[in-house]
Parts: C-alpha cells; structure tokens; sequence
C-alpha cells in the first residue's frame, strides 16, 4: 500500500481508501460487506470512508462493527454530514444544532470517540458559512473530530471555508469530488484552488460508477445485477449517463492500454486519477472481496506518460471536462 499526506497536515491516508456508499447496509449482505472489509485491512487499506446518510445511517454502523476490534490508532475513519437523516426540520443541513447531533449519533454508530475527518457534504446555501464552520471548530476542539474537509464544494466556497478556517486556527484539509478519466470537471478550477488553500483531493468513484471495469458492452444487455440495473442501490441512475455505446465503446479501447500496464481495467482505472499529484487518495467499494484485492493493485503505480496521452486520446469528446458540458 502507498500513503500519502492529507492537504498540508500531518495526516498520513493509504491512497487507497475503502468506502461504503452503495454497499453496505444496501446492496450486499452484512456478511459480504464484514468480509470486504477484512479484505481491505489484509490489502492495507487503513482509510475508511462513510456518511450519516449512506443507506439511511446503517452504513456507519456496519462499519463500525466491521471495524470493532482493530486498533484505533492505526485506522482513519472519515464521515461526512449535511443530507437528512431524519423527519425533523433541522435533520439535515449545515446548522449548529444538525451537526451536533449528527456527530453524535456518528460516534455511537462507529463506535468510536472521535473520526479523524469530518466533511460537510454538500455547501448549505441556507445557513451562514461562518455558523458552520464555527459548529465544525468547535468540534475539533472538543477532541471529536481532528481534521474537517469538504465534499463537491466550488471553488469559492473552498476559498471562503479555508479562509475561515484559518481564522479559527482550525484544520481544512480536503475535498471529496467526483473524480475519473470521465469526469474531470474538478481539474480547472477546483484543484487550482485547494493546491493553493493546501488541501487535498480524496476523489470518489473513480471507476466511473463501474463503467470504467469494461464490463458494459456496446450493444450488449446489461449484465443481471450489476449497478446499471441495481434501482434500489441508488447508483443506476448516475451510471446511465454513460450508458451510450460511444462512451462504452471508447472504453473498450483502454484494455489493451490495461494490459500493457499489467493491471486490470478497474485498477488503470483507480491508477488514473492517483497520477494527479492533489489526490491524495481514491475512494474504492465493492460487493465482493475480489474487487478490493484487484482495485488495491493501482497503488503506487506510476502511469508513463505515453499511456497517459493514449488515454486521453481514446477518451477525447466523451470525457466530461465542464460541469455544464451535455451528457
């Protein structure tokens, strides 16, 4: 495993992390999950990603079970805050009172006394910035959180949080975006903006919602129970985005581009936005253990930059580069 440092803090990430958005306490059985988890430890994983709202808060108890027994010290548990996890008018959102409960019943979930990284998942437009950053400082000072990041934020809310941030003497270290040879939208302007305001990208889906495995066909049906037909999972309307034969077909040309770098499609995949020098690490999930030995290959790779050209070569016009760029 490779380990990289978080922003400009003194927290050390594996550069690949292991998350749990559409599959724990979802998509697969506890069993299933507790071993792909095990996996993940045995791979030397130690970065483990959730949120309050993943599979309407059964994701972090999972992981917390998943994780009981290991030693803390050698873990860092991220969770994140903002969607609603409740009937409540102040279940969700960036407010003093959301957050404060929220961490609350995160902790008891994980079953930890702290995370080490605590991000707000969406901007609140609704609340004052400086009410929640205030919120997240004074978490940090009461020892339950020790660094704060950010999820899909723009480039001015990064500026604007980082500012206050550094006013209350307090640790914003990271961005959570999408990020894959697809989707690049955070490459002109957000990335700019946290290399200068020191913080790091930790990038989800970077297989593209499973597209980038090569295992959607041009033509072809949809192979029986993977994402692209899982409603009930969440992830089938994002994936169909790509679900044109132009894109799928293009992607059937990185596998020679895989191959030649000895690693599996999903693992040029994850390889891919680890060349990015501000990632500091790539969110990786799955439904069997396999996929988390296959996705932890791409760790420490080093891509040349003759593939790198052929990649972007093969993807011009299908990859998304403008957030406003038509799918």
């Amino acid at each position: 495993m490779e380990f990289r440092r978080l922003g400009r803090s003194g927290l050390t990430v594996s550069a690949i992390s292991y998350g749990n958005w559409l599959t724990h306490g979802g998509q697969v059985e506890e069993d299933q999950a507790l071993a792909c988890v095990r996996a993940a430890l045995d791979a030397g994983i130690t970065t483990f990603d959730t949120a309050d709202v993943y599979a309407a808060t059964r994701a972090e108890s999972v992981l917390g079970r998943a994780l009981s027994g290991q030693r803390r010290e050698g873990l860092e548990i991220f969770t994140k805050v903002y969607f609603p996890t409740g009937q409540g008018q102040n279940d969700q959102g960036l407010g003093r009172k959301h957050i404060t409960e929220s961490i609350h019943a995160s902790l008891r979930r994980l079953g930890t006394d702290y995370v080490d990284l605590y991000q707000a998942h969406r901007y609140d437009p609704t609340t004052p910035l400086e009410e929640t950053m205030s919120a997240m400082a004074d978490l940090v000072h009461q020892g339950k959180v020790l660094y704060l990041g950010v999820s899909e934020w723009s480039p001015e809310q990064i500026a604007a949080g980082a500012e206050l941030a550094r006013q209350l003497r307090v640790p914003l270290v990271s961005n959570q975006p999408q990020y894959s040879m697809l989707w690049r939208v955070i490459e002109p302007a957000v990335v700019p903006t946290c290399e200068r305001e020191g913080l790091s990208q930790i990038v989800w889906s970077p297989v593209a919602q499973g597209v980038l495995t090569g295992k959607y066909q041009p033509g072809a049906e949809l192979p029986a129970g993977s994402r692209a037909t899982d409603e009930k999972a969440g992830g089938a309307e994002m994936i169909s985005r790509w679900m044109r034969d132009d894109v799928l077909a293009r992607v059937q040309q990185l596998r020679p581009i895989a191959e030649q770098a000895g690693l599996s499609m999903a693992a040029l995949a994850v390889a891919w936005v680890l060349q990015n020098p501000n990632v500091a690490s790539a969110i990786i999930g799955a439904s069997r253990p396999e996929q988390v030995r296959d996705n932890v290959a791409a760790a420490g790779v080093t891509l040349e930059p003759e593939l790198l050209r052929r990649i972007d070569e093969i993807l011009a016009g299908v990859a998304r580069r403008d957030p406003e760029q038509p799918v």
